[in-house]
């Protein structure tokens, strides 16, 4: 059986465990030989050849900083290794010419990598200390469709446009406008026309570094169409954008897909992802440790499979979980609850931007979700509630204490996070700490984490405080699917145990599905004028939604998810014609 041996040198301290106890408990070690030793840099290496696979090493370590991992035979070699005892990349997503293909999985486990090499832009090493050959890459993919896209790779004739992770890296190397960005890219002449398809024509002029986070995603995606590729990939190309712009972003990736290209797509919207693509293929592993590429699956089965952990058609179980959506009535109010508190019709004028929000109130022991297109006043509304802004007409009650999480984390403190998180540390342990999986970043500084890792430590610390009102403002950013159903769970559960309100702004809809008992809905002018209207039941308020979007929603059956039905399907048609564009138990 293959075995792979990880050791995270962040986490290696040997000083802290006493001297190198993980060489002196080794069974192989203790009768001579070397199977963990003292590396150059003073921390610790494994030879995966020795090591027995007891299990002794990684169970002792204090600070969990060695994974030894058996894996299936079929899994002799990696494609990508970054050093001995470091990441390895099982297998590779295939381009298939023609279909948009999905890759879903969990953070860390090597989905940015895998998309690299398919670009072209990392050539593996096939588990060697250096680059691979390109006659041993060949030879390793030989008789599969890889090797057919690998030998025009080769050849150089398969032309890769790609759009990365973090569009936010853009204005600080690139000058200009956004029309002179385009314009140095367009290779197809078709600036005019995918400037409309993405809704940038009005900010064509606008300087590069003053766009916001979805105007800048949305000119990366352009920027990438542009080209005159063969295969385009989009690494995650929904983060920033509403979910408006996530339906147009979506229905114009599709359209790249031709005879002549292909399209490979890493998205953490399972809704978007499942209306994208035509295959999927699953990634599985251990963050930092491992990841392994699925065969590709048709989309549907491919999220059922992800959901339920088990790829059946490969007899592989990578979670020991389902994850589950309940089908649950959404009720028209909760009027059996008493009210948190309540506003009368709210305005607010932030310069050329005017917000009005209509009467209206809160229960306790219920969740709120809150949706609407960027720029029609959610934030501002939430920091009223927050009393950050006061409003220029009406009043809301401001008796009630109120903990917020606001929408952009920023932080260059150097403060470690259990230090952050002490209050939930003593309280909330099982509630908070363990299900959004923070335990491994307690000692980490606060500027050294990542975007996902940042954004739950915010939703842990806002949800610890005392408050009878938690506001939070997109959750999910920058969380992978299972953190984002997790996050979910844990609002929910927060709920349940102490009877307070939640009220969420966020963008994934299935997210929203998921947590939610009521809406409010905010509509009108982005960045000129907004409306905000209910609380809702989840069916009024997600019909008014689903009404400006122009699409219709069904579950899944063996799952429950929620889909979104393909436009002019029989579906859509009888959900249009009844005027239930969001599924219910009645429909």
């Amino acid at each position: 059986m293959p075995r792979i041996a990880v050791v995270n040198k962040e986490k290696c301290n040997p000083q802290g465990c006493g001297g190198y106890l993980c060489i002196r408990v080794c069974p192989v070690n203790r009768e001579g030989s070397e199977c963990i030793v003292i590396d150059t840099d003073k921390k610790v290496k494994i030879d995966e050849t020795l090591c027995t696979g007891c299990g002794i090493c990684p169970n002792r370590c204090p600070f969990g900083a060695i994974d030894i991992i058996n894996l299936p035979e079929a899994l002799s070699r990696p494609i990508h290794r970054y050093g001995r005892n470091g990441f390895h990349l099982y297998q590779l997503p295939t381009p298939m010419f023609g279909q948009v293909v999905g890759i879903l999985g969990r953070n860390g486990i090597g989905k940015s990598t895998a998309l690299r090499i398919v670009a072209g832009m990392l050539k593996p090493n096939l588990g060697k200390d250096k680059e691979a050959e390109w006659d041993e890459v060949l030879e390793h993919f030989k008789g599969t469709e890889a090797q057919n896209y690998f030998e025009k790779l080769k050849s150089g004739k398969i032309k890769v446009s790609f759009k990365p992770q973090q569009v936010d890296l853009i204005p600080k190397t690139t000058k200009g406008t956004v029309l002179e960005l385009l314009r140095k890219v367009d290779e197809q002449e078709k600036l005019a026309e995918i400037m409309d398809a993405l809704d940038i024509t009005d900010i064509k002029n606008n300087d590069i570094s003053t766009v916001s986070g979805g105007e800048l995603q949305r000119i990366a995606i352009a920027a990438c169409a542009l080209r005159d590729a063969d295969l385009y990939v989009f690494d995650e190309p929904s983060s920033y954008l509403d979910i408006k712009q996530r339906i147009k972003m979506c229905e114009f990736i599709k359209s790249l897909a031709a005879s002549k290209t292909a399209v490979l797509v890493v998205e953490h919207d399972l809704l978007i992802l499942d209306a994208m693509c035509d295959l999927i293929h699953i990634m599985y592993g251990k963050e930092g440790a491992y990841g392994v590429v699925s065969l590709p699956k048709a989309v549907r089965v491919g999220i059922n499979y992800f959901l339920d952990g088990f790829i059946r058609d490969e007899n592989m179980r990578f979670r020991d979980r389902e994850l589950k959506f309940v089908a649950h009535e959404h009720y028209q109010k909760i009027l059996n609850t008493p009210t948190l508190t309540s506003w009368n019709t709210i305005t607010k004028q932030l310069e050329k931007f005017k917000l009005q929000v209509n009467e209206g109130l809160l229960h306790k022991n219920t969740t709120y979700g809150v949706l609407g297109e960027n720029g029609t006043g959610k934030t501002t509304f939430v920091k009223i509630l927050a009393g950050l802004i006061k409003p220029d007409d009406g009043v809301v009650d401001a008796s009630i204490k109120v903990s917020y999480k606001p929408q952009y984390i920023q932080t260059d403190s150097e403060e470690i996070v259990a230090a952050v998180l002490q209050h939930a540390l003593q309280h909330y342990e099982v509630q908070l700490i363990r299900p959004l999986g923070i335990k491994d970043l307690l000692l980490k500084p606060l500027n050294t984490l990542s975007g996902g890792e940042l954004q739950r430590v915010a939703v842990a610390h806002a949800l610890s405080q005392p408050a009878d009102l938690y506001l939070l403002d997109e959750p999910s950013a920058y969380l992978d699917v299972e953190q984002r159903i997790a996050c979910a769970k844990v609002i929910k559960d927060v709920v349940a145990a102490r009877g307070t309100t939640v009220l969420v702004v966020d963008h994934d809809l299935m997210f929203m599905d998921y947590l939610s008992d009521n809406l409010m809905v905010f509509s009108g002018r982005p960045a000129r004028q907004g409306n905000a209207t209910g609380p809702f039941s989840m069916v009024d308020g997600m019909n008014r939604f689903l009404q400006e979007l122009k699409i219709t929603m069904r579950r899944e059956k063996e799952t429950q998810r929620p889909r979104i039905n393909k436009p002019e399907s029989r579906l859509d048609r009888e959900q249009k014609a009844s005027g239930k564009l969001y599924y219910s138990k009645s429909n």
